[in-house]
């Protein structure tokens, strides 16, 4: 005959597993003990006073899953691969940034110093401006 005490274990060790494998019913599916109780449908008293070894069972599991539920962790493998790219991309972007203002600089101290000689001469410079749009 099952008791009360049965009842609860059954439902909390439904309920960590159900947490795990990330397919929650009645909580937010958080891996904290509040949503633990909230999950098995029971009071945070009875999880933390009565079952303290299922407690402690669901709070090492969790760190064995590093607080992401296995069913998630592929995701997160992914959402860390993105930050990676992403970071590699920022830095490309700065260098490329760094490039073009020298370039820009270069481009100007060049522009500049063919006025200062097409100015200071007579005759006409064999290099060409590129025509600008209006």
């Amino acid at each position: 005959m099952a008791t009360d005490r049965d009842a609860e274990r059954d439902a909390i060790t439904a309920a960590i597993q159900r947490l795990l494998d990330g397919r929650p019913t009645r909580s937010t599916g958080a891996l904290i003990t509040l949503q633990l109780a909230a999950e098995a449908g029971i009071k945070r008293w009875v999880l933390t006073h009565k079952h303290v070894d299922l407690k402690e069972e669901f709070v090492r599991r969790k760190s064995e899953a590093n607080g992401i539920p296995p069913a998630f962790q592929h995701l997160h493998a992914r959402a860390i691969d993105a930050e990676a790219a992403a970071q590699a991309l920022r830095e490309d972007n700065d260098w490329l940034r760094e490039r073009v203002a020298v370039y820009a600089q270069v481009i100007h101290e060049l522009r500049t110093e063919l006025d200062r000689r097409t100015d200071s001469t007579t005759h006409r410079s064999p290099v060409r401006s590129l025509p600008t749009r209006a």
